[in-house]
């Protein structure tokens, strides 16, 4: 973790990581399937073979991570990170001059600009009516209960007087390591091949 806004000075309670949930059910169900695919190369094939099979396998896995998982929005008392596919954008919650939420949520900037998050709460369809009078007035969506939650820790921050910090942004370098480790594996299993 790094030290910079949104990175982690304050206690890791203070950290709090918006993600949706079907994120991490497609996660984990796109492992399963890769070991099972795997798993059945190496019984029916061998191990070689199914070393040979592996880095197609886990290119499919690990675009389904970027594309569906990795985005995210992580706040903390120092400042908010969001993380959009294998760009990282920290920034000081001195710097947040705005939040909303139209499909998702925007970050807009005292400098100007904004920064979209691809992960995290996302406006959905309105609640339907319940059965009961009064059901649909109570009921809030999630995405609404996130935003507010983010939109309490950026209020704290400036009203303790949080001064504009630079908006750094990066790139997600143990994504593009692992994609550059599976892509020199793919070309050898070709190679050895033919």
């Amino acid at each position: 973790m790094s030290a910079g806004p949104g990175g982690g000075r304050g206690m890791p309670s203070d950290r709090r990581v918006f993600r949706a949930p079907s994120a991490i059910v497609a996660l984990i169900a796109s492992a399963v399937v890769a070991v099972l695919l795997l798993g059945d190369a190496a019984l029916r094939a061998g191990v070689a073979e199914a070393l040979l099979l592996a880095p197609w396998v886990l290119l499919a896995l690990w675009g389904v991570y970027v594309a569906v998982y990795v985005s995210h929005i992580r706040i903390d008392a120092d400042g908010v990170r969001v993380h959009n596919m294998l760009r990282i954008t920290d920034a000081g919650w001195g710097s947040v001059d705005e939040i909303e939420l139209r499909w998702q949520v925007i970050f807009d900037l005292v400098g100007g600009g904004a920064v979209k998050s691809y992960g995290g709460p996302v406006a959905g369809r309105p609640a339907r009516p319940g059965m009961r009078p009064g059901a649909a007035e109570r009921r809030q969506a999630p995405a609404v209960r996130d935003l507010d939650l983010i939109r309490e820790q950026w209020y704290q921050a400036r009203d303790a007087g949080a001064a504009p910090a630079g908006v750094r942004r990066s790139w997600d370098v143990p994504a593009l390591v692992a994609l550059g480790a599976i892509a020199v594996w793919a070309v050898s299993a070709v190679l050895i091949t033919r």
